[in-house]
């Protein structure tokens, strides 16, 4: 059998492409970017709110106790933080590493949090730990609720779906609580029910899911975790009526483990008068 001879040229040659794919993997997967909003509304009684959306973030870890993710949310200034769902995956959650992004976080601004269909997913007693371990530290769980907030003299009406409940009558339930005069900003982990959230003209709806389609060409995104290639709602704002859409990229993975050309994001919202 002959022996395949490979040159020293062609060995380095090798090695500095596999070092430069491993960098692109890198940077697609754990370089973090942040996209900010600015919403304009009447209803604002005070000053602008910064709101800062985590979204998908899969138990996903960006340094030592996620050191470079918190300096992130940290340089937006967040007033509030909102958590629209999948902050774990199934079927193997780790539930602690949500959790010390939970009490992290809780120390820049308060928390807010809605479910996602990895949530719904987990089992009696994960579902329990991670609840719990939300409640302990800090974090505000809104399934099927709703919040009045003052930031900067201005109130801030929150409301959030389970994942369970996106395209039934919870929302128009829940809605009569609301005050319309105020601003609403509606926190609901799908986005493709967007025709159905703008019935109670919610101010403002944040989303994930998506991941932003997974793998994202010439800006548009590829795939739904639902399977459907290039889904309709899958990054960016979105806006009917008087109500806008911002769905996020999110942060981790879930069953695919790559993603491609769709770096992690936070994202930041203004909202203003």
């Amino acid at each position: 059998m002959k022996k395949i001879k490979i040159s020293k040229k062609d060995l380095i040659a090798a090695v500095l492409a596999a070092a430069l794919f491993w960098v692109f993997c890198w940077s697609n997967n754990k370089c973090i970017v942040t996209s900010e909003y600015s919403i304009h509304t009447d209803k604002l009684t005070g000053g602008g709110v910064n709101i800062v959306q985590i979204s998908d973030l899969h138990s996903e870890v960006f340094g030592a106790h996620n050191r470079r993710l918190m300096k992130k949310i940290k340089a937006l200034r967040p007033d509030v933080i909102l958590i629209t769902g999948d902050i774990v995956s199934t079927p193997l959650p780790d539930v602690d590493k949500a959790l010390e992004f939970c009490e992290n976080a809780t120390k820049i601004a308060p928390c807010y949090y809605v479910d996602g269909n990895h949530e719904v997913a987990l089992d009696d007693d994960k579902h329990d730990e991670l609840y719990s371990g939300m409640e302990k530290a800090g974090v505000n769980i809104i399934d099927n609720k709703t919040d009045t907030i003052e930031i900067n003299g201005s109130r801030i009406q929150l409301m959030g779906l389970e994942d369970e409940h996106l395209d039934d009558d919870t929302q128009t339930s829940i809605a009569a609580e609301l005050d319309d005069d105020l601003p609403t900003v509606l926190l609901a982990h799908e986005p493709q029910y967007f025709e159905d959230y703008c019935r109670t003209q919610p101010t403002l709806v944040l989303s994930g899911h998506v991941h932003g389609g997974q793998f994202r060409f010439f800006g548009k995104g590829v795939l739904s975790p639902e399977v459907k290639f290039f889904p309709k709602y899958d990054a960016g704002a979105f806006v009917s009526g008087s109500t806008t859409m911002i769905i996020s990229r999110g942060l981790g993975k879930s069953l695919i483990p790559l993603r491609l050309f769709n770096q992690p994001e936070v994202v930041c919202v203004h909202l203003e008068r």
